[in-house]
């Protein structure tokens, strides 16, 4: 049986390579982490891949995404810790190549504790993100 039926962004052949990838800031990220949008449209139903850049130092305090989530590691160590309140103890490394599967509304936090991360994030959106503590969202900062 031939699959006549394509999901978005997905009905021609395309390749996107690393110096195609467009690197920007994202409301929900604190200002110095860069997030890039591989395949389909995160803010749309349907599947879509990010890529996600933090730099040496960053933590994303804890919160949670309504979408299950599929993390790769593709360069640094990711370090990932589940719960409510950030905890720098509570946090477990993962090297380039490890996959992690979150499933939604599952509290959890980042820390690029060891240097520079990218994770790859495979999902079905939209995409969302709520912080646990309103006063950590970036979204709501006054400039």
């Amino acid at each position: 049986m031939v699959q006549t039926h394509h999901q978005p962004d997905q009905a021609v052949f395309k390749s996107i390579l690393p110096d195609d990838i467009d690197w920007k800031s994202f409301p929900a990220f604190p200002p110095s982490v860069r997030l890039a949008v591989v395949v389909g449209d995160p803010s749309e139903p349907g599947p879509y891949v990010i890529r996600v850049k933090v730099p040496s130092g960053v933590k994303l305090m804890p919160h949670k995404h309504p979408e299950d989530r599929i993390y790769t590691v593709l360069s640094g160590v990711f370090y990932i810790g589940l719960g409510d309140r950030f905890d720098g103890d509570k946090v477990q490394a993962y090297p380039p190549g490890s996959v992690i599967v979150l499933p939604g509304n599952t509290a959890h936090f980042h820390w690029a504790k060891s240097g520079e991360y990218v994770t790859q994030v495979t999902a079905i959106g939209p995409l969302g993100l709520e912080y646990l503590d309103p006063g950590n969202d970036p979204r709501q900062q006054k400039h």
